[in-house]
């Protein structure tokens, strides 16, 4: 590793611009790369960033226990982005002098009838969690003063909320329902879904904890759920239309740490809806401990309807009234 001061000023204040392709897994459509992916390529140039700079996240992790996390990341997708191209990510250090984060703006750039067009525009923000567990480091060095801004003991301590009755059912790893007295909790009043999932081992990473990208996968699998639970399934949107969502915007802020075989409830709430093109939706994700519910991750995602032609041309559709009265949660019109 390089000089650490140097290593750490340089990740503060050096642009890095990396290269990348997006992974084949997010072309669910077509050739199209959903916005799980496009966030992947975002997370990676972070870390590409780090590596440049001199402070590549495994050897931080190796050699000081410190294990590089995103807390928060935001996109905007202005296109699509598809499975051929050749990403260029410009990451550009915004970490203010009291911030106790490392922030970057992170733009995404393609080539588009042989330009360079702007793709996606996003934020990202990262800390460093300390693990204590000498068992796992028996060879650990102190960490350098330098780190020390920007180290965290935990990710995020929040605060216990409401009381729970007795929760249902105990669910095998990775296993999930829909049905359990604290999601008729989490949901009454509201005009969303939710289900309770036991954390799996690939949700986890340092051994214990969810990480961002668990948390994009649980925000993809919750428009799946929630359009599936009103009648209006991906599937069968693909099948009667043509028709796929796209996402115009989403964020997650992780607010706490969701553990390797706890209950994670997520709950997907319809927010907004401007006219029938697009509509904004929150999730939040909480786990329930000794007694009371704790919020471990919140966010919201902007989705619409297109459809993608020829495996690249994509156009975003009006929904009709079934679907409008599905989004809002009112009663199927009588045939």
């Amino acid at each position: 590793m390089a000089d650490i001061d140097t290593a750490v000023k340089n990740v503060l204040t050096e642009t890095t611009t990396v290269t990348l392709t997006p992974g084949y897994e997010g072309a669910n459509i077509g050739t199209y790369i959903g916005f799980k992916h496009v966030n992947y390529l975002v997370e990676k140039a972070v870390i590409e960033h780090f590596r440049r700079q001199g402070l590549p996240v495994g050897e931080l992790y190796e050699k000081y226990g410190l294990g590089f996390d995103l807390v928060d990341l935001e996109a905007r997708l202005r296109g699509g982005v598809f499975v051929d191209d050749e990403a260029s990510l410009e990451v550009r250090p915004v970490t203010g002098d009291d911030d106790t984060t490392f922030r970057f703006k992170v733009a995404i750039t393609v080539q588009r009838d042989g330009e360079p067009k702007k793709i996606v525009t996003a934020s990202a923000a990262a800390v460093l969690r300390r693990d204590e567990d000498d068992r796992r480091l028996p060879g650990r060095v102190p960490a350098p003063a330098a780190l020390d801004r920007f180290t965290v003991a935990t990710l995020g301590t929040p605060e216990p909320g409401d009381a729970v009755p007795a929760t249902g059912e105990d669910l095998p790893s990775g296993g999930s329902t829909d049905q359990d007295p604290v999601l008729d909790q989490l949901l009454a009043g509201r005009n969303g879904h939710g289900w309770k999932f036991r954390v799996p081992y690939p949700y986890v990473h340092f051994f214990s904890r969810m990480h961002m990208s668990s948390y994009l996968r649980q925000m993809e699998e919750a428009k799946h759920r929630f359009v599936d639970a009103r009648g209006i399934s991906i599937g069968a949107q693909l099948a009667e239309r043509n028709w796929i969502p796209a996402v115009t915007h989403s964020r997650i802020e992780i607010l706490g740490e969701a553990l390797l075989e706890e209950d994670l409830y997520t709950v997907y709430t319809v927010e907004s809806i401007f006219k029938n093109l697009l509509y904004t939706s929150r999730m939040d994700c909480y786990v329930v401990r000794e007694g009371h519910l704790v919020k471990m991750a919140t966010g919201v995602i902007t989705h619409g309807y297109g459809v993608v032609e020829n495996g690249n041309q994509a156009r975003v559709v009006t929904w009709d009234e079934r679907i409008d009265r599905a989004i809002k949660g009112l009663p199927g019109e009588e045939s």
